[in-house]
């Protein structure tokens, strides 16, 4: 029950901040063209250009480690175990021959 509340509270998370993020970009598109200077619309789209890429990789970044977070095992084995070093190696990375 736990697990199923979390999915679809993250679901819904990510689909407002993805929403969100392309209601300011939209906000900015229409502001930018509004711009009479040449140079300082260049300016204003390599801005806009950063902030697109810095909130929809905020967002996509945001789902997967909540997802991540939701669905991975709550076992000593998984990626935190192995950031740590504290993971069990396989048989062939210990230098041992596979056959």
């Amino acid at each position: 029950m736990k697990m199923i509340f979390a999915s679809i509270l993250t679901t819904i998370l990510v689909v407002a901040m993805t929403l969100g993020a392309m209601y300011i970009l939209l906000r900015a598109t229409i502001y930018v063209t509004a711009i009479e200077s040449s140079l300082q619309r260049a300016g204003a789209i390599v801005a806009e250009l950063l902030l697109g890429v810095v909130l929809l990789l905020g967002t996509v970044w945001l789902a997967t480690h909540l997802a991540v977070r939701i669905f991975s095992p709550g076992d000593a084995n998984g990626q935190q175990a192995m950031l740590n070093g504290t993971a069990h190696k396989p048989s062939s990375a210990q230098g041992e021959p596979l056959v």
